[in-house]
C-alpha cells in the first residue's frame, strides 16, 4: 500500500512500488486529465505537483510519492472557479488539440507559485513542456497575462 494526500484527500493504493504515478492517477484513481505523451519525461504532458513542485509521473513511482502531496490538473481549482492560469488559457486561446494542455498548465502554475513575476528568459528556462500544435506564442502570452491577474 502507498499512501499520499491527492488533490487535498488522502489516498491508499494498492499496486507495485515501482508502478509509474501517471498509470495509478489515470487507472487506479480515475483522474485522467494527467496525460501520457512519451514515457521518457520529456515532453510533459503528464505534469502534475508533487509537494508543490511540477514532477513528470511517467516516470516517477508511486512509492516516491507516499507521504506527498500530489495536485493534478483536478485539484488545482478553488472550489467552482477555474485557477488564474486556466482563465489566462481561455482568454489567450490557448488550446489547439488541448492534449498536452495539463502538463503545460501544472508546469506554469508551479512556475508561478515559485516566481510571480516571469521573464521571458525565466519562462524559457522554466517551461519545457512540448506542445505538438506549437502553441507557444500564445502559452507565453497566458502566462504574462496569469502573471499579472
Amino acid at each position: 500500500m502507498v499512501d499520499f494526500v491527492l488533490n487535498g484527500d488522502a489516498v491508499s493504493v494498492d499496486v507495485e512500488p515501482d508502478t509509474p504515478l501517471l498509470w495509478v492517477l489515470r487507472d487506479t484513481l480515475g483522474k485522467t486529465g494527467t496525460k501520457f505523451g512519451c514515457g521518457v519525461a520529456a515532453c510533459g504532458a503528464c505534469t502534475v505537483h508533487v509537494d508543490g513542485v511540477a514532477a513528470r509521473t511517467c516516470v516517477l513511482p508511486v512509492e516516491a510519492v507516499a507521504g506527498s502531496e500530489v495536485t493534478t490538473i483536478e485539484g488545482i481549482a478553488d472550489g467552482g472557479a477555474r485557477h488564474r492560469v486556466q482563465q489566462a488559457w481561455i482568454d489567450a486561446q490557448v488550446p489547439q488539440c488541448g492534449y498536452c494542455q495539463p502538463g503545460m498548465i501544472m508546469a506554469v502554475t508551479a512556475l508561478l507559485a515559485e516566481n510571480p513575476a516571469p521573464t521571458d528568459a525565466d519562462i524559457d528556462d522554466a517551461i519545457t513542456n512540448i506542445c505538438r500544435c506549437g502553441t507557444y506564442s500564445r502559452i507565453r502570452s497566458a502566462i504574462h497575462r496569469a502573471a499579472r491577474a
